[in-house]
């Protein structure tokens, strides 16, 4: 860390610091009721140096934020908790990390190492599943975040926190410990100067270290970027991808201590949580015209390789040996796909496609596209008319044709 980086983070960690206090939960407390109030913030922050003074009005007010954005995903423990903006950024859902925490702890003892702890959201999920956990990171604004959020929450005395470089830590890892735990969590970073790193040999650590980690510590998981290239995972360790809401939120790898499986594909609906699992790669699902359904598979049993599993439980076929829409004679009822029903079918042709929907009274449509170069919104734009009738356009291609398909036209 360089020296105007040191005291940056040296100044954060004060102010985190003086937000702890007595005092500075009250001028957290007026600062989220000013910015529940709709409050401007030229003058909220004015009522705030009055009341509670300049040294913690502009903390509590940059806090106060973070909280109101925390609340969705954080429910009550929000208004508890301390986050800076990379923080909550980088912290994961809590639901989330509670079902990873019983997971490994359900592979074997009770001591785990987060690697790499930031605002402390999984070793508070560690914590409160039952296990001791030694919280390390270099970063002396995470060490800070986790200890108070700890501290907040009630799980303080069953962790630690301490300062750490995950590299060396797993260089000397030993009879499948690491830093005296015999297991351990580690979430890259995989973003720097504000932009994501798509290359996993430049994350933070980099990937021979999450690969070290799986090798030497076998009840261990790993947070990696969703477009891992599956030829990275290595033997005996499971992929999981899951998704929430149609969304890929995380993707993990499991090490062999914990691992069940080969690939593994969860989806989240309505706080319901489904699983597909394959021990082996199940081969691509077969290619077929377009029938009176289209379906689209979740992104986490895309991203885990498993449409094929899918295809053969609806009895359906690709409509594209190269695209993962589904087509079948039915919809289908069930987590792993959105069913549309097929109105039309015809070669691309914008002119075509317009006199088609006017034809039919459509004049708003919803776009979605697979393998076309296509801008679903710009499309959308270019359809658009005064008439009532609603659709759904898949731009896809379909046996290697660009193809458009008018679905649940209303």
């Amino acid at each position: 860390m360089d020296p105007e980086s040191e005291e940056q983070a040296a100044e954060t960690v004060r102010q985190l610091r003086a937000l702890a206090t007595p005092e500075g939960a009250a001028a957290l407390d007026l600062a989220s009721a000013l910015l529940d109030a709709g409050t401007d913030p030229v003058a909220a922050l004015s009522r705030l140096r009055g009341e509670v003074g300049t040294d913690l009005a502009g903390p509590a007010w940059g806090i106060a934020r973070q909280r109101q954005r925390a609340r969705a995903t954080f429910g009550a423990d929000a208004g508890r908790m301390l986050f800076t903006s990379d923080a909550l950024e980088q912290a994961g859902r809590p639901e989330l990390a509670a079902r990873r925490a019983t997971r490994l702890l359900a592979g074997g003892g009770d001591s785990v190492a987060d690697l790499g702890c930031a605002a402390g959201t999984d070793t508070i999920a560690l914590a409160r599943a039952g296990a001791r956990v030694l919280a390390v990171d270099l970063d002396p604004v995470a060490r800070e975040l986790t200890a108070v959020n700890v501290e907040a929450l009630g799980v303080a005395d069953d962790v630690w926190v301490v300062a750490g470089d995950a590299v060396e830590l797993v260089a000397a890892a030993r009879g499948g410990e690491v830093a005296g735990c015999g297991a351990a969590v580690l979430d890259p970073a995989r973003r720097a100067g504000g932009k994501r790193q798509l290359d996993p040999d430049r994350w933070s650590p980099p990937w021979s270290t999450v690969a070290l980690l799986l090798e030497k510590v076998p009840t261990s998981v790993v947070k990696v970027a969703p477009g891992l290239d599956h030829e990275r995972v290595p033997a005996g360790v499971e992929a999981e991808w899951v998704s929430v809401g149609g969304s890929i939120v995380e993707a993990l790898l499991w090490g062999p201590a914990v691992s069940t499986t080969w690939r593994r594909a969860t989806v989240v609906r309505d706080g319901e949580v489904h699983e597909l699992t394959a021990d082996a790669d199940p081969g691509p699902a077969a290619a077929g015209p377009v029938r009176a359904f289209l379906h689209e598979p979740d992104p986490a049993v895309i991203r885990s390789g498993l449409v094929s599993l899918v295809a053969a439980q609806l009895g359906a076929t690709l409509v594209d040996p190269t695209i993962a829409y589904l087509t079948s004679d039915a919809a289908a009822d069930g987590p792993w796909v959105r069913s549309y029903r097929v109105e039309e079918v015809l070669p691309f042709n914008l002119k075509k496609l317009k006199a088609l929907l006017r034809s039919r009274g459509v004049g708003r449509v919803v776009v979605k596209k697979r393998g076309s170069a296509i801008e679903p919104e710009t499309l959308a734009r270019q359809l658009r008319t005064d008439a009532r009738g609603t659709a759904t356009v898949v731009v896809t291609r379909v046996a290697g044709a660009p193809t458009a398909l008018v679905c649940d036209v209303t």
